[in-house]
C-alpha cells in the first residue's frame, strides 16, 4: 500500500493523508477504492502519491497552483491568437507584397509548422534545465519575434519574425499538460486540463481582435503591438508565480513511488512514518530559475524516442485528432471565411471578415460546462465497478460530439458552394467547435491516462504530429478549393478524414482495454518504461 497525503492551502507541518490507490497490472487501471482513513475525492483514494515534503508540488497550496495553472492557459491563448490572428490579413498581405493570396497564407501556415517544431527542441529542454527556466527564456523569444513582425517591411522579414514567435511560443502547448501533471491529482486533471483547452481554444478567436484593429487605422500592425504587450505582462507575472515544478520524489517515498509504478501493494509503511519533513521553500527560493541539471535525461535521445510514440494508437488518435480540428478549425474556417464573406453576393467589410470567430465564442462556451462531465462519469463508474477505475470510463461523454462536426462540416461546405445565409457559416463553424472541445480534452486526458510513459516525449510527438497534419492541410487549402469546390473539399474530403476519426472513439471504448494490455507488452513499452524519469506520472 502507499501513503498519500492532502495538503488544503498552507498549514505546517503538511497534514498526512493516507491512500491505498495503487496502479493495477495494466497502464490506466487504477485501484481507488478508499480504505478506513483515506483522503478521497469523488470518494475515492488519492492518485499520485505525494512525498512527505511541502515542496512536492502535489503538496503545494491551491491558489499556488491556480497561478500557475493561469500563467500557462493565458500563455496558450496568446501564442495561440498570435499565430492564427493575422489569417483575416491574407487579402491585405497579398495585395502589399504582391504574391498571391495562397502564397500569403504561408504566414500562417509556416509559423504553424515551426510552432509543432519548437516543442521538439524546448520539451527536452525543460527536461534536462527545468520547467521554469524553458518557460521564460521561450516566453522572451516569443516576445522578440512579436516585435520583429510589428516593424517587418517585407515578405521575408515578416516571415521570419513569425516563424521565430511560432517556434518560441511553441512549447506552450506542451507545458500546460507537463505542468498539470506535476502539480494536480489523477481526480483533478480532467477538469484542469478542460481549463487550459479553453484557452487554448479561445485562442482562435484571434483574427476576432485581428479583424476589428484594422478599424484603428494603424494597419495590420497594431495587433502586433497588442500581443506584444500582453506578452509582456505575461512574463513578468510568470517569473513571480511559476515555480519549478520538477520534482523527485526520493527515499522513503521512491519506494511508494515504485510500489505505484509496479503494482507492488507492502512494504512502504514504516520507511514512509520516520521521513524528516523538510521547511517550504521562501519566496526568494522560488524565483530561482537555474540549479536543475538532469544528467541523466538524454536530450537528443528524447527528441527521438518521441518518433516512437506515433505507433501508440492512443497517442495516435489525439495526435489525428488534433491536427484534424485544428486544421479545420484554425485554417480552413480562417482562410475561407474571409474571402468567401468580402465578396458578392455578402460583401462585407474587411474589418467584419474575422466575426465568423463569435461562433469559435458560442461553440466553446456552450461546450465549458461540460467541462467536469469525464472527470464525472469516470468517477461515477469506478464506484459502480467497485473502486477499479478504467481509462475508458472517461469516453462516454464525447458520443454526441462524435457526430455534431462532420454534420457542421456539411453544413459549410454547402453554405460556401450555394452562397447560402451568412448564418449558416455560423451554426457549421459553432457546429464544430462545439464538438472539437470534447475530442480536444477528453481525448488528451484519455491519452495520459492509458499509457505509463514520459509524457514530456508523448507531447513533442503530438505537438509535431498535429501541426504537420494541420499544415498539411492548410498549405495549399485555397488552391484545391478553387480547383475541386467547397461541397468536394469541406463537405467531402475533410468531412470524411473527420468521421473517421470521430468514430475511433467507438474502437477504444469497445477495446480500449485490450489495446492497453497489448501495448503494455510490446517492445516499444519496455522502451517507454524504462525510460521514465517522472515517477507516477500517467
Amino acid at each position: 500500500m502507499a501513503h498519500v497525503h492532502h495538503h488544503e492551502g498552507p498549514v505546517a507541518p503538511p497534514h498526512l493523508a493516507h491512500s491505498h490507490a495503487h496502479e493495477g497490472d495494466v497502464p490506466g487501471t487504477v485501484y481507488l477504492k478508499a480504505a478506513e482513513g483515506d483522503d478521497t475525492a469523488y470518494g475515492q483514494a488519492l492518485f499520485p502519491v505525494p512525498a512527505e515534503d511541502p515542496n512536492d508540488p502535489l503538496q503545494w497550496p491551491k491558489y499556488k497552483k491556480l497561478a500557475i495553472l493561469i500563467a500557462c492557459s493565458l500563455y496558450s491563448f496568446l501564442g495561440n491568437s498570435a499565430l492564427l490572428g493575422p489569417s483575416v490579413y491574407i487579402g491585405i498581405y497579398s495585395q502589399e507584397f504582391g504574391i498571391t493570396p495562397n502564397e500569403a497564407s504561408g504566414l500562417i501556415n509556416y509559423p504553424n509548422l515551426a510552432f509543432g517544431f519548437g516543442s521538439l527542441l524546448l520539451v527536452p529542454l525543460y527536461h534536462k534545465i527545468g520547467r521554469r527556466p524553458v518557460m521564460l527564456a521561450s516566453m522572451i523569444l516569443y516576445c522578440a519575434g512579436l516585435i520583429g513582425a510589428s516593424q517587418a517591411t517585407s515578405f521575408a522579414g515578416l516571415m521570419v519574425a513569425r516563424v521565430v514567435h511560432g517556434f518560441g511560443s511553441g512549447v506552450c502547448e506542451a507545458l500546460p499538460v507537463q505542468l498539470v501533471n506535476d502539480i494536480f491529482y489523477l481526480h483533478e486533471r480532467g477538469t484542469r486540463l478542460g481549463i487550459y483547452t479553453v484557452c487554448l481554444c479561445f485562442g482562435a478567436t484571434g483574427p476576432l481582435y485581428a479583424g476589428y484593429m484594422l478599424a484603428g487605422g494603424y494597419s495590420w500592425r497594431l495587433f502586433f503591438y497588442v500581443e506584444f504587450a500582453f506578452a509582456m505582462g505575461l512574463l513578468i507575472y510568470s517569473f513571480f508565480v511559476v515555480e519549478e515544478t520538477t520534482y523527485h520524489r526520493h527515499t522513503p517515498q521512491d519506494m511508494a513511488s515504485d510500489a505505484s509504478i509496479t503494482g507492488e501493494k507492502d512494504g512502504v509503511v514504516a520507511a514512509e512514518r520516520t521521513a524528516v519533513i523538510p521547511p517550504r521553500k521562501t519566496f526568494i527560493q522560488q524565483l530561482k530559475f537555474w540549479g536543475v541539471w538532469e544528467k541523466d535525461s538524454p536530450f537528443f535521445l528524447m527528441m527521438a524516442r518521441s518518433f516512437t510514440y506515433f505507433l501508440v494508437p492512443h497517442v495516435f488518435w489525439v495526435v489525428t485528432t488534433y491536427g484534424i480540428y485544428i486544421g479545420l478549425g484554425a485554417l480552413t474556417f480562417n482562410f475561407t471565411f474571409p474571402l468567401k464573406i468580402t465578396a458578392p453576393p455578402y460583401n462585407w467589410s474587411q474589418t467584419s471578415s474575422g466575426l465568423v470567430t463569435i461562433s469559435t465564442i458560442i461553440g466553446y462556451g456552450l461546450a465549458i460546462p461540460f467541462t467536469t462531465s469525464s472527470d464525472r462519469l469516470a468517477a461515477r463508474l469506478t464506484r459502480k465497478n467497485d473502486g477499479l477505475r478504467e481509462a475508458e470510463m472517461r469516453l462516454g461523454v464525447m458520443l454526441p460530439a462524435m457526430l455534431i462536426a462532420p454534420a457542421g462540416l456539411i453544413l459549410y461546405g454547402f453554405a460556401a458552394e450555394r452562397n447560402l445565409h451568412w448564418i449558416s457559416y455560423f451554426i457549421a463553424v459553432a457546429m464544430t467547435q462545439f464538438a472539437s472541445y470534447f475530442y480536444f480534452t477528453f481525448a488528451l486526458a484519455y491519452a495520459i491516462d492509458s499509457y505509463n510513459s514520459n509524457i514530456s516525449e508523448m507531447l513533442i510527438a503530438m505537438n509535431l504530429g498535429k501541426q504537420a497534419i494541420s499544415f498539411g492541410m492548410g498549405v495549399n487549402l485555397l488552391e484545391w478549393i478553387l480547383q475541386h469546390g467547397y461541397v468536394v473539399m469541406i463537405a467531402g474530403v475533410f468531412c470524411g478524414l473527420l468521421l473517421a476519426n470521430n468514430l475511433a472513439l467507438i474502437v477504444f471504448m469497445v477495446w480500449g482495454k485490450r489495446i492497453r494490455a497489448f501495448m503494455a507488452r510490446t517492445w516499444l513499452a519496455k522502451i517507454h518504461r524504462g525510460s521514465i524519469r517522472e515517477v507516477a506520472t500517467h
